[in-house]
């Protein structure tokens, strides 16, 4: 979806980011701005401030700052483009998108309305559950039983269904609103000439609210022995169990405090945590644990702890999670799994051995990278031949799902140890295994139409697949043409390095095909060009001015946009503070990955087409320097090493102005210590030339 620049200017116009944050942060008048206890780091005296007039929010402390959509996106969780459309909706405007027809409009509009409506009758009938709790002893004494206060009800807004098959009929004006059916709350019996009953009755009910605060579904649970125990709402138009998460709402703050998410099983589980010093638990909602589950929960914090009971079922919930989470198990990602003993869950370990007990468990909980290799060698007999290469076709699939990276060749390593081959000898077999599926896969798939050779004019968009070995081979750009005897594109000029060429060349030596009007002889050495060679010989490209190290991160992160989801809060409020044009830039780019995800260079270079980043963003990817080739953890270690170095430079230049402020102002000093010692754990990362 396209959003016109127009249209988000004039939006953030239309409303007042005092009362978009006033929503999620209590703020007090403080001169000419309002003040409060930053949402994004734990605080006890408030230092972030929203400006009316500059339409603008600033964190004294931690540096967080942006606008009203910026604010929805980093607090809420929102994508940019439900960003934009909550808050032309808090406004009455209709967001434009002229890529979409006037009937797909009118389509979303009426969707959007449904979900709206929808979720307006979901939190009456919440009001009304939280009424009924009230007035019901017996929910209240099953909620104190549980060591449940008050408080903690209020905070999760929980409540009681009655007896009886039509409560709900006191509560709505008309029962028969097709509106209760498709909310989940009511259940018609075709086959009993559509009589209707509530779904809920007689069960103390936990709501489900999405990150945006809305009411989407209800969980139940029942205060006897009946069955079943829980009872969630059904998937509707608002509700889909496979991508929500019981307490996010919740717990995004405490999330962000503790520095990690706890995910636990039950909304019970939930609830106990939170009374009992852990107010930054979710829960699944009746379903396992999906990547959109893990997505979703990176959007507040890089790290994550499963927290599972010690039995099968237990177990089995784990290995799920695991296939889960594995898609964004980044080097910079911390994802583990707490396997409580068999007899207790969580709030039952916490009322026997203490809170302390349980943050140790946390602490200690195991890594993914073990429970990947205990998962791959269950059932596995590594003292034989067979058993150690059963658990090699076990772990193929999920060393296959980890994203490229450190964490991976790690893994790779302590795999082939356990099979007892080198790790080459293991990547190699695997790789033929992904061949031969590739093949049979191929065998079941209708013809595909041979596509035509790219052209000088079309190859720079060109992006061919890796062959059956995982090698990716290079694509045409600046110095480089099509080869017909080698089948490849091979390099015809430097490549950027220190020496101007390329070591990955399509003819495997590193030397360019022509040199010094001759070419290289199969038994080494140059021979004269003969006058009938293919094509003459190709100057060598003209050195590149040295580039900074924002553009560098700039070639980097244009050329593999994907690395943005991998950055860190201080990574992107670096590269956003970077003067202009490479502030913008990357502001810019951040924009569009959260509207559109990964795009390629060539799709980014249409979107910039007049724009103000347009002159830099052609320049770095022009030239030699802009090709981007090698493995993918290598670019990611490049761009983790720019970016280490950018922070302790602006570390250093905000450490030069403190050191001017300190007579005025003594707590400038304390900042100052603070950043120094920021500084030095940067610098025991960064190389040693830093």
């Amino acid at each position: 979806m396209t959003i016109p620049q127009s249209f988000i200017q004039e939006l953030l116009t239309r409303v007042d980011v005092v009362d978009i944050v006033g929503r999620y942060v209590q703020l007090k008048k403080g001169g000419a701005n309002f003040m409060g206890l930053c949402p994004f780091h734990g605080e006890k005296s408030p230092s972030f401030s929203v400006s009316p007039a500059k339409q603008f929010y600033h964190c004294f402390g931690c540096g967080k700052n942006g606008n009203a959509i910026s604010f929805l996106m980093d607090h809420a969780g929102m994508g940019f483009v439900e960003a934009v459309q909550d808050l032309a909706q808090s406004v009455g405007l209709q967001v434009p998108d002229d890529d979409i027809s006037p009937q797909e409009k009118e389509r979303a509009a009426a969707a959007r309305q449904k979900q709206a409506t929808l979720n307006e009758v979901l939190e009456k009938a919440a009001d009304a559950y939280r009424r009924h709790l009230r007035e019901s002893q017996r929910a209240i004494g099953y909620f104190k039983g549980r060591g449940v206060s008050g408080a903690v009800a209020k905070r999760y807004g929980l409540g009681y269904a009655p007896e009886g098959w039509r409560s709900l009929a006191s509560v709505f004006p008309s029962y028969d609103d097709p509106l209760l059916e498709e909310s989940g709350l009511v259940i018609v019996n075709d086959e009993d000439g559509g009589k209707r009953y509530d779904r809920f009755r007689d069960r103390v009910m936990f709501p489900i609210r999405n990150v945006k605060g809305e009411y989407i579904g209800f969980g139940g649970r029942v205060l006897g022995d009946d069955k079943p125990k829980y009872l969630n709402s059904p998937e509707t138009p608002v509700f889909h169990k496979g991508r929500e998460l019981y307490g996010l709402f919740e717990a995004r703050t405490p999330i962000r405090e503790a520095g990690y998410a706890l995910v636990t099983e039950g909304y019970m589980d939930v609830v106990a945590l939170a009374q009992l010093g852990f107010p930054n638990a979710v829960a699944t909602l009746g379903t396992a644990c999906t990547p959109e589950h893990v997505q979703k929960l990176l959007r507040f914090t890089d790290a994550v702890v499963f927290s599972f009971d010690g039995d099968n079922a237990g177990r089995r919930a784990a290995r799920k999670a695991l296939d889960g989470a594995l898609p964004h198990a980044t080097d910079t990602r911390s994802i583990k799994f707490l396997f409580l003993p068999v007899e207790h869950d969580p709030d039952s370990f916490i009322r026997d051995h203490g809170t302390d007990a349980f943050a140790r468990h946390v602490s200690d909980a195991m890594p993914l990278s073990r429970f990947l290799v205990e998962s791959a060698s269950e059932g596995c007999d590594l003292a034989t031949a067979e058993g150690r290469a059963h658990m090699a076709s076990n772990a193929r699939p999920l060393w296959t799902a980890l994203p490229d990276g450190v964490l991976k060749r790690q893994l790779l390593g302590e795999l082939a140890e356990l099979t007892q081959l080198n790790a080459r000898d293991l990547s190699d077999l695997w790789g033929q295994a992904a061949s031969r599926d590739g093949v049979r896969a191929a065998h079941h798939s209708p013809p595909q139409r041979q596509q035509p050779r790219p052209t000088a004019d079309d190859a720079s968009s060109w992006d061919a697949p890796p062959d059956a070995d995982g090698w990716q081979p290079h694509t045409e750009s600046a110095g480089q043409a099509y080869d017909p005897g080698y089948g490849s594109y091979s390099n015809l000029g430097g490549y950027g390095g220190q020496n101007g060429h390329s070591s990955q060349s399509g003819y495997g030596g590193g030397k360019p095909p022509f040199r010094k009007g001759g070419d290289w002889k199969s038994g080494g050495g140059w021979k004269k060009r003969d006058k009938d060679a293919l094509w003459a010989p190709q100057p060598r490209l003209p050195r590149t001015p040295a580039m900074s190290r924002a553009d560098h991160a700039a070639r980097l992160l244009l050329s593999h946009m994907a690395f943005l989801e991998e950055l860190t809060h201080d990574d992107h409020t670096t590269l956003a503070a970077q003067p202009a044009p490479h502030g913008p830039l990357f502001a810019w780019l951040e924009a569009q990955f959260h509207e559109h995800g990964p795009l390629a260079w060539a799709v980014l270079r249409e979107s910039l087409r007049d724009h103000e980043c347009e002159e830099l963003a052609v320049k770095v990817m022009t030239g030699s320097h802009a090709q981007t080739e090698g493995e993918l953890h290598e670019l990611r270690l490049e761009l983790r090493d720019l970016l280490t170095r950018m922070q302790i430079e602006d570390i250093k230049e905000q450490q030069k102005v403190l050191v001017l402020q300190v007579a005025q102002d003594p707590s400038a000093l304390e900042r100052y210590r603070a950043l120094s010692e920021k500084r030095k754990e940067l610098e025991q990362i960064a190389p040693k030339t830093t």
